[in-house]
């Protein structure tokens, strides 16, 4: 009996793996690490590894070593291979606890949510309010130091300039776009100082008028499963919590 194969789909799911391995490990994913995932030779994911390389989605840092996703292979991830997510109901009752220690006024509020972002997240949270077009408030910096993305100093200069500089970061976070969360991968942040970072990025609202936008800023190699799902509760949260504060 001739075994039917969905080579798309068996590609996606080798695709899905070897990110989520890289992102977790932060080291090229060799054949032998897939291979022990799906009923498979090494051989076949290598095949597999040069088709997807062939055609953008992952890249090799060495001759003979494993793969790295590109910016258009954590695209991919994010646009299709992780539609359906969802934040633990043990994460949506820590982030409702911080939201319930009385603060009353709007910047103690925006305040507060960076640091919520960050701490979800475990990297830098950003909060920008319309009224205030120059004020951004962030937290959480150290955090995205500590990847290895984050060694050479060179990059960590540029990077902070172009956080405390403010006005770009304040651009890319205000963009207009339709969906719940955005995420901007690398190069599609336009900003070379930031060309190893993501940013996922979601809007809040008061009486039902845009009030301003939270993001995450984090490297490239990101938690997407969680960041997403992460950003569109504490957005919904923060809407709500905007109708009770001066």
């Amino acid at each position: 009996m001739v075994k039917n194969v969905d080579y798309e789909s068996r590609r996606r799911a080798v695709l899905s793996a070897t990110i989520n391995k890289y992102i977790r490990k932060a080291n090229p994913v060799a054949s032998e690490d897939i291979a022990e995932h799906f009923d498979l030779s090494p051989a076949t994911i290598r095949s597999i590894f040069s088709e997807l390389e062939e055609s953008g989605y992952l890249t090799h840092p060495y001759t003979s070593g494993g793969r790295v996703p590109t910016d258009k292979g954590y695209r991919y991830y994010v646009d299709f291979l992780n539609s359906q997510i969802e934040l633990l109901d043990e994460e949506k009752n820590k982030i409702m606890r911080e939201y319930r220690k009385g603060m009353r006024k709007v910047e103690e509020a925006l305040e507060e949510t960076s640091e919520v972002i960050s701490e979800t997240t475990n990297y830098t949270g950003i909060v920008s309010f319309l009224e205030w077009q120059d004020r951004l408030f962030y937290k959480g910096l150290s955090r995205i130091l500590e990847h290895p993305e984050f060694k050479d100093s060179q990059k960590i200069r540029l990077l902070i300039g172009a956080i405390e500089e403010k006005q770009h970061l304040l651009e890319i976070i205000n963009r207009d776009f339709n969906d719940k969360v955005k995420v901007y991968i690398g190069h599609e942040l336009g900003c070379p100082e930031m060309s190893n970072c993501s940013l996922v990025v979601s809007s809040y609202k008061r009486k039902q008028k845009p009030q301003g936008k939270i993001a995450v800023l984090g490297p490239v190699r990101m938690e997407y499963d969680h960041i997403i799902p992460a950003i569109a509760y504490i957005s919904d949260v923060l809407s709500e919590f905007m109708e009770s504060i001066e």
